[in-house]
């Protein structure tokens, strides 16, 4: 009888090379354009239009993806890339996902897998520690920690949960939720509008607070749209604060948005995506002053703390404000386990009902580099974008926008926004680096990111030569 499965020992020689492979393209991946170089469709053009009949070996399929897949690869593993935000990984994290999915678990409930779920209960409550987060986000308290796949689910989750919390779980009601408003700044991420629309909240109950000049969130105006909300007879319900937003890393107040939010009854979520792993350094814990006031709050590890995507962290200050909004047990998902009432089922603490044991990378990560391991990196990026600051500053044909926070520096050549959008072009177009563009005040700026798991400051430094080689060329022509 034919039987087409790989066996174990099929397996391990097969593994090795892809093991071999991923060794390899780390060691060459500077020898590659950071932005694919590839036209629309040319990467499609060269795959075949019909599957295969038969089985191929191994090494045709390794062949093709050297030739066919590589050239489409934008490379944001490449220490040269400064798009717009860290996807890292790094070799720990990638050996916990292969464990991960070599062992294929569904983690919906306790009973489908009890390690899945209790290594991540202990992964996050390690991680509120090493944050220094509130103690009602650690499972041992009224809250708890759940991982997501991205920010933008946490933002649904917290704001479908605000919603049942603020109508006291009867949304469904007839105009209950067209009563319901929402705020965010105006530098927020499109994910929240995303979120709200989802939710059946609708944009035009949306409102976009004006920022400083710093772009952070203006507390006072948040105050007063909430009443001029209030007196007509609308019900405010939920507001986004953001420690690092996508444009600038601007750093909104969290403490003066809690206050607010506490005095008028409303749910505050915390996006720190990228920003929050600074959080590990204690000299950067500032930034998140008041969070104690927030009731959910999230961050990326698959930004800035080298674990590779997906694994958003998402902590609540009220697990049983997130169960009863999500909680919706059928016959066939009925255990003792889930009736005893002793248990995390984190089904229950999200949209999804299927969760891959992403806790395995995020725990390898946390114990190959230790918490002084993961300091070092964090500081060393925020010191590489300190010096690429200084040099901005000590340029005469280049400016700042505003000062950075942490790993994300903005700035522009003096030219204007078309020569500011063709140099970024130019740069992107060698292949040597790539990084991407925002507009602040209505004006074009560069966006240096630096993040990656492997740049080190000459990397940084070759690069911004780059950029005033090129700049110096337009100029001259």
């Amino acid at each position: 009888m034919t039987n087409y499965h790989l066996t174990p020992s099929q397996f391990r020689e097969e593994g090795k090379k892809i093991i071999d492979w991923i060794a390899d393209y780390y060691e060459k991946i500077e020898s590659y354009p950071v932005l694919s170089q590839v036209k629309p469709g040319e990467i499609k053009a060269g795959l075949p239009e019909n599957p295969p009949q038969k089985g191929e070996p191994f090494e045709h399929i390794i062949r093709d993806l050297d030739e066919k897949i590589m050239p489409g690869i934008t490379h944001w593993q490449s220490p040269n890339f400064y798009a717009y935000f860290p996807s890292n990984t790094s070799f720990p994290s990638i050996l916990g996902d292969l464990v991960s999915s070599g062992l294929g678990v569904q983690g919906m409930i306790w009973a489908t897998s009890p390690a899945a779920t209790e290594l991540e209960t202990r992964v996050l409550d390690w991680l509120a520690e090493m944050m220094d987060m509130p103690e009602k986000f650690r499972s041992t308290s009224t809250g708890g920690g759940v991982i997501q796949d991205t920010a933008s689910t946490s933002a649904l989750t917290a704001v479908i949960a605000a919603r049942e919390r603020a109508t006291k779980f009867r949304s469904n009601k007839t105009g209950v939720r067209e009563m319901l408003v929402a705020y965010v700044s105006s530098q927020t991420h499109s994910s929240l509008e995303k979120a709200i629309k989802m939710a059946g909240i609708g944009s035009e109950n949306l409102r976009l607070v004006e920022v400083d000049e710093q772009f952070s969130m203006r507390p006072d105006l948040l105050h007063e749209l909430i009443r001029e909300d209030k007196k007509k007879g609308f019900h405010p319900f939920f507001v986004c604060a953001t420690i690092g937003t996508t444009s600038s890393n601007a750093i909104d107040p969290v403490r003066k948005i809690g206050e607010i939010c506490k005095e008028e009854n409303c749910w505050l979520h915390v996006d720190a995506a990228m920003s929050g792993t600074a959080m590990l350094c204690p000299e950067f814990r500032y930034l998140k002053d008041g969070v104690e006031l927030a009731d959910s709050y999230s961050f990326n590890p698959h930004k800035w703390m080298f674990v590779n995507f997906d694994c958003n962290v998402f902590w609540v200050a009220n697990r049983e404000e997130l169960i009863s909004t999500f909680s919706i047990l059928p016959e066939y998902l009925r255990n003792k386990a889930t009736e005893s009432g002793e248990v995390f089922d984190y089904r229950d603490w999200h949209v999804q009902l299927g969760r891959r044991f992403r806790s395995l990378k995020l725990w390898f990560v946390i114990r190959h580099y230790g918490v002084e391991g993961l300091q070092f990196h964090i500081r060393k990026h925020v010191e590489i974008a300190q010096n690429f600051t200084r040099w901005v500053k000590d340029s005469n044909e280049f400016e700042m926008v505003v000062e950075p926070a942490l790993n994300l520096v903005c700035f522009r050549h003096k030219a204007g926004d078309d020569f500011n959008m063709a140099l970024m072009n130019a740069v992107n177009e060698t292949g040597k680096a790539f990084f991407t563009h925002t507009k602040l005040n209505g004006q074009v700026v560069l966006r240096m990111s630096i993040g990656q798991t492997y740049t080190e400051e000459e990397h940084v430094k070759q690069t911004w030569n780059l950029i005033q080689k090129t700049a110096g060329r337009m100029t001259q022509g």
